[in-house]
């Protein structure tokens, strides 16, 4: 299991104590549903090195597992679901990119046992670009990266259309705040009424799950 504390002046200076893996799983089991669901979206936004994005992860892969392991492309496409459905935000530039690697190898991980030789370069390229793009170095409270001054934090929506097709929308995450980020209606308020629908910063192309990178 990943280690609590770094160090003590990172305690000190961040409040950086991380998650152990018994309160992450007993977390999740509240909520074990949607962490089973391939498509649900989770947003962490003191991400740290991914404890709790790491197992929700995990669980989404299993699922995966056990209904497409016996056809190398639906898994693909579902496996690059689960990791799109996967959000962090943190300020420490060493744990955003700790924690895109326990994601990435994560993945890899099981999708290489599955397939071995028949693994595709460009599926690993795919979940790379998505991880680079929805772990983000930043401050979830001024909505601002850390990485970049004054820019403000984007985060790419990446919405199935058909069997192998994904829409990819960008949004504030400022103007996200406050609203439920995706579901397969829209955008809802937590107490399940409609609320405001923003409009993207930018849309891209429909575009192939194993492509996605050649539209950044």
């Amino acid at each position: 299991m990943h280690k609590q504390v770094k160090c003590k002046t990172r305690v000190a200076d961040h409040g950086e104590v991380f998650t152990a893996e018994r309160e992450v799983n007993a977390m999740l089991n509240l909520v074990k549903h949607e962490t089973e669901r391939i498509e649900s979206r989770f947003l962490e936004p003191a991400c740290g090195t991914g404890n709790f994005l790491l197992e929700v992860l995990r669980r989404k892969l299993e699922v995966v597992k056990s209904r497409y392991k016996k056809n190398q492309l639906d898994y693909e496409r579902n496996a690059v679901i689960a990791v799109s459905s996967i959000y962090g935000i943190d300020l420490l530039e060493d744990n955003v990119e700790e924690c895109r690697c326990r994601l990435y190898d994560l993945f890899d991980a099981q999708y290489t046992k599955l397939f071995k030789e028949r693994c595709q370069e460009a599926c690993r390229q795919s979940v790379r670009y998505i991880l680079d793009r929805n772990i983000i170095q930043g401050d979830a409270l001024t909505f601002k990266r850390t990485d970049r001054k004054g820019e403000p934090i984007i985060f790419s929506e990446w919405s199935p259309v058909n069997s192998v097709m994904i829409k990819r929308r960008d949004y504030s995450f400022e103007i996200l705040h406050n609203t439920q980020f995706g579901s397969d209606a829209g955008l809802f308020s937590d107490l399940g009424e409609e609320a405001f629908i923003p409009d993207p910063v930018k849309e891209y192309p429909v575009t192939h799950f194993l492509r996605l990178a050649e539209h950044g």
